[in-house]
């Protein structure tokens, strides 16, 4: 089973859902870069249900403005990225019980910044490492190394056989445009993915899934996806 998405920072619950139920993450880093996208951003829940979310951002250069693709996205002012990521993160979720649990690998992350530029590397990261404190042990293949038709649809059936895939993931965004039946003549397997809204799974469309982890733990979330 395969799932294409893009790069995103700190991903949402139902997009880690979507790719830790995939044998194959397509990381899709040569479509356009979205400021209104979560590819260098996040939305941070409250710990104890009260109070709005916030976003936490990386500071992000467009070289060639509006028409950059997201894997020529370029970070800003590294040491200042640092400071402030890890603060936020440190006052939104060190409170949680399960922060020294995840501390690490989340301040680990930010050293990232010290040796690339690249937005989508960072959010790359950050999406794996929500992906492997759940378990997953599944492959990525970045789009932009792989050879697909230009069609939105024909694209999708393309790089599901690219990497070998006989079945696609389509998440509720991406089953408002898909045709069917380009799946069905590329032998692709169609395949609706979409999540619960509440428990564990509340806010999962909104707040990324770093939330759910420092509510419930990454045990429950684990046993909640698999369940899935």
């Amino acid at each position: 089973m395969c799932a294409v998405h893009q790069p995103n920072f700190l991903p949402r619950l139902s997009t880690v859902a979507k790719l830790a139920a995939a044998d194959v993450w397509v990381v899709l880093d040569d479509v356009q870069f979205s400021r209104r996208d979560y590819q260098h951003r996040a939305r941070l829940g409250p710990v104890d249900g009260t109070g709005p979310a916030r976003w936490l951002s990386v500071p992000t250069h467009l070289p060639a403005g509006r028409s950059t693709l997201i894997r020529d996205a370029r970070t800003v002012d590294a040491p200042r990225s640092i400071r402030r990521l890890e603060h936020v993160l440190r006052r939104h979720y060190g409170v949680s019980p399960f922060w020294p649990r995840l501390a690490a690998d989340l301040l680990g992350l930010l050293t990232l910044f010290r040796r690339t530029d690249r937005t989508a590397h960072v959010a790359e990261a950050s999406t794996l490492l929500l992906l492997r404190v759940l378990g997953w042990s599944g492959a990525t293949v970045r789009s932009s190394t792989l050879s697909a038709g230009s069609g939105r649809t024909q694209r999708l059936v393309d790089l599901c056989r690219a990497v070998g895939a006989d079945t696609y993931l389509c998440g509720t965004g991406g089953s408002r445009y898909v045709e069917p039946d380009l799946f069905t003549a590329g032998r692709v397997e169609l395949r609706q993915f979409s999540v619960p809204s509440t428990g564990v799974w509340a806010g999962a469309r909104q707040v990324s899934a770093l939330h759910s982890l420092m509510v419930h733990g990454p045990d429950k979330v684990k046993a909640v996806l698999e369940m899935v």
